[in-house]
């Protein structure tokens, strides 16, 4: 499928930006519609390791997951719900057993929505398989496999496809662990975008072949790896200014999976679909709060202001007091998505959108950037330059340093520490040219020498 670049905002003003609504609403599954005018809840889980012995015990710990979490939401009466499997690498390197999973999880889905009535969708997110021990091997014999792996799921019951793919992690790694940030930006804005670039239009194809929706992409691999080193307020391994630049380059990067066919929702790792929502004006899932079963974050409640889906992360399967792992954290967001339903119904949403932002808005300069005006910013930043990959990742870089920037000068508080590396990293990408040809060569000759796994044929180089 041809790539249409994103040269304009889809909004005409951040203010216009609200959860449970989109530009393009998405219509999947059993009469589910995402973006539509209401929130759903999404719920993520994982296997637990013992299920992955053999295809039919993994079969039927999904079948159990499937029930378990189909039963809460007519229990508790949620009227609509997402599942979203993740594949265990057993799933997306034996295509056959992601696909049978998928047939058993829709079986189980198709029976409650005719008994009940409860609208639902499963999205399968393939796991990206593309590596070797020493190695990513995004071009080559396993990306037939990973193919695969898309074309059973979409044969066998997935509503939507999915991927947290892995493209430029290899300089990444090697650059965000030394502070630097034209490593981060080739990793992430350049390396990640051309592989995106690649995959995304097979996996629309896919989609598009058996009457499915290629949801989206998430930075998870780099952005939220900044995110996690960079840790709370008490850790210093990595300083949150640029792991925020490192998620505002992720928001150019993960807009080319919409830019070469997918439809959204965005995956709710993706802490950059905010912006990414503002530009191409799909619906997005989003983590927070509920996302502690898998990891602590600074962003809680800031998150939810945009999201048509919220979900959990992931979460093992097992029991818990209130029931299974997946019947709890799917009733707490089943109940988190009524709140914002109520709020939509009674026209209230812009209040309530509000609030989750001042809740966490100074709380550190990642929310910060990431509230829906600033992102809002950011967005535009991008599309001013949408047609180059490079510069748009650029821009996203030098406003959000902007940003962080006006804000302290008002309530928000940076360590010396913080102040310092955002200083550092200013200067650096003051020093960048502007010719992406040129950075593309710098970039290529300094890491073909310096990051001993960086394969460059990855990326047509």
């Amino acid at each position: 499928m041809a790539v249409t670049r994103c040269t304009k905002m889809a909004y005409a003003s951040a203010d216009d930006m609200v959860f449970g609504k989109a530009v393009t609403p998405v219509k999947t599954g059993l009469e589910l519609e995402i973006g539509a005018g209401y929130t759903t809840p999404e719920v993520n889980y994982a296997p637990r390791p013992e299920a992955g012995a053999s295809k039919e015990k993994l079969i039927k710990e999904y079948e159990r997951i499937t029930t378990d979490i189909m039963a809460r939401m007519v229990q508790i009466g949620a009227p609509a719900v997402v599942l979203e499997t993740e594949h265990v690498q057993q799933m997306s390197n034996h295509p056959d057993w992601g696909a049978a999973v998928a047939h058993a999880q829709k079986t189980i889905m198709e029976d409650y929505h005719d008994e009940y009535g409860i609208k639902c969708a499963l999205r399968h997110t393939i796991g990206d398989i593309r590596e070797t021990r020493d190695f990513l091997a995004l071009r080559g014999d396993k990306y037939s496999v990973f193919m695969e792996a898309f074309e059973q799921c979409a044969q066998n019951g997935a509503d939507m496809l999915a991927v947290e793919s892995m493209g430029g992690k290899e300089v990444f790694d090697y650059a965000i662990l030394r502070n630097d940030m034209a490593g981060v930006l080739y990793g992430i804005g350049v390396l990640g975008s051309i592989d995106m670039e690649m995959i995304w239009q097979d996996i629309a194809s896919v989609a598009k072949k058996n009457n499915v929706i290629a949801s989206g992409d998430t930075d998870c691999a780099q952005a939220n790896t900044a995110m996690f080193i960079a840790g709370g307020l008490l850790d210093k391994n990595l300083a949150h200014t640029l792991a925020i630049i490192a998620r505002t380059i992720s928001a150019a990067r993960s807009l080319v999976a919409y830019e070469a066919g997918a439809a959204g929702p965005g995956k709710d790792c993706g802490y950059e679909n905010t912006i990414v929502k503002s530009i191409a004006g799909v619906p997005i899932a989003q983590e927070g709060k509920t996302s502690t079963c898998a990891h602590s974050d600074l962003m809680g409640n800031i998150v939810m202001q945009c999201c048509d889906l919220w979900s959990n992360e992931s979460v093992e399967y097992h029991g818990e007091f209130g029931g299974t792992t997946v019947q709890c954290w799917g009733e707490t967001l089943a109940y988190d998505c009524a709140l914002m339903n109520v709020a939509l119904d009674s026209g209230n949403e812009k209040i309530l959108r509000d609030m989750f932002v001042a809740s966490d808005i100074y709380r550190d300069a990642q929310g910060y950037v990431l509230a829906y005006p600033n992102a809002y910013r950011v967005g535009q930043a991008i599309a001013t330059d949408g047609n180059d990959i490079y510069l748009r990742a650029k821009n996203a870089a030098i406003e959000c340093i902007n940003i962080v920037e006006e804000g302290a000068k008002g309530k928000l508080e940076l360590s010396r520490f913080e102040a310092k590396a955002l200083a550092d990293a200013k200067a650096a990408f003051e020093a960048l040219t502007d010719d992406k040809e040129k950075f593309m060569s710098d970039c290529l000759t300094k890491y073909k020498q310096e990051v001993k796994v960086f394969k460059p044929e990855n990326y047509d180089l």
